[in-house]
């Protein structure tokens, strides 16, 4: 299913109101999980935020390409929605706020180990009482042919 059922404008966009509903609650409880560091937590929701993400973008296209799947709608319905989809955007942009966070999180740490292996292999090479033991040793060259 990439499509809400629907027989009517208004039943459509109850349908969309509920989906919406679903997603921002998704995206609000991965938001928590991520703000709590704890991103392995959020892995159950994706699948769920995954297909409904997808119904909803194919009900926003097809009532972008045809203005009749929503038209006739009451005003009280028409805020209900824009309302909704207020919350959901800012549902999604907190989201977002939230996984830029995390990925510079990780990002730092995963350069600072590096930059501290680095550093390490570093301070083991070459000669001295420093240097780290290997077993290929000094090596001397000469040039006679």
């Amino acid at each position: 299913m990439s499509e809400l059922a629907a027989n009517s404008p208004a039943e459509r966009a109850e349908a969309l109101i509920r989906l919406t509903d679903r997603l921002t609650a998704l995206l609000d409880q991965e938001t928590a999980c991520f703000e709590a560091r704890k991103p392995h937590e959020a892995v159950s929701l994706q699948s769920e935020k995954a297909r409904l993400a997808t119904i909803y973008r194919t009900e926003t296209r097809l009532a972008a390409q045809d203005k009749n799947r929503l038209a006739g709608l009451s005003e009280a319905l028409k805020t209900r929605l824009r309302d909704n989809t207020a919350r959901f955007e800012a549902a999604l942009a907190r989201n977002g706020a939230a996984v830029e966070a995390l990925k510079n999180l990780t990002e730092g740490l995963v350069k600072a180990l590096a930059d501290e292996a680095a550093r390490q292999a570093q301070a083991k090479a070459g000669y001295g009482p420093r240097a780290a033991k290997s077993s290929i040793g000094a090596i001397a060259c000469n040039q006679t042919a």
